[in-house]
């Protein structure tokens, strides 16, 4: 039988370890892959209430600028993300286009820094996360509930309380200017301080 010589012995050897080493840094690399927020997937709506009655007046923002880095999981790309929402951007499909104006004169710009609502985001344990929102020139947090759905949609929920960001006197401004739209079947005016904030995100495989 005639020998294979030994350097093609050697050859063989290499390519096989070779072909499994690069399986190895394939799987590697995919198990690694990152996540990130898909673009113009955000969406942030507020739901205000007027009236003694707690009539609801929903709204959102038209622009969101978000800061992060992509992680391995969807936990290590949300925790630590920053957001900064222009207030003009405010919109609340009011037919007659005179509700977001006076939300903008009469609430916002009685604040201080306001031109801007900006947080960061931070996962605490399961379900809970919270906001350091800047607003008025206060930071303070907002508790909130989250859910990661399969699809990768991210959905957040909870409930501003104003007087937690000094923002009372813009809220009797408001009220004041929208005194008569905000007057029940009891003949009281009146906005509510508490607002519900509901967001979400799309999450992706890079």
């Amino acid at each position: 039988m005639k020998k294979i010589p030994a350097v093609v012995i050697g050859l063989a050897l290499l390519a096989v370890f070779s072909c499994k080493q690069a399986k190895k840094e394939e799987n590697k690399t995919e198990s690694k892959q990152a996540y990130s927020i898909v673009k113009d997937s955000t969406n942030v709506r507020f739901t205000a209430y007027k009236t003694t009655e707690k009539k609801p007046v929903g709204g959102t923002f038209t622009k969101i600028d978000l800061t992060y880095s992509a992680g391995e999981t969807p936990m290590e790309t949300l925790d630590g993300l920053e957001f900064s929402i222009p207030v003009s951007s405010l919109f609340t499909n009011d037919t007659t286009n005179t509700r977001d104006p006076k939300i903008i004169h009469f609430f916002f710009d009685v604040m201080a820094e306001t031109q801007s609502i900006k947080g960061t985001f931070s996962f605490d344990n399961d379900k809970k996360c919270s906001v350091n929102l800047t607003m008025n020139g206060v930071s303070t947090n907002l508790p909130m509930d989250y859910e990661i759905l399969d699809s990768g949609q991210v959905n957040f929920n909870g409930v501003m309380d104003l007087k937690n960001w000094n923002a009372l006197e813009a809220l009797a401004s408001l009220n004041k200017a929208c005194e008569a739209l905000h007057t029940g079947s009891d003949g009281v005016s009146k906005t509510w301080e508490d607002v519900a904030i509901n967001a979400s995100v799309f999450l992706s495989k890079m």
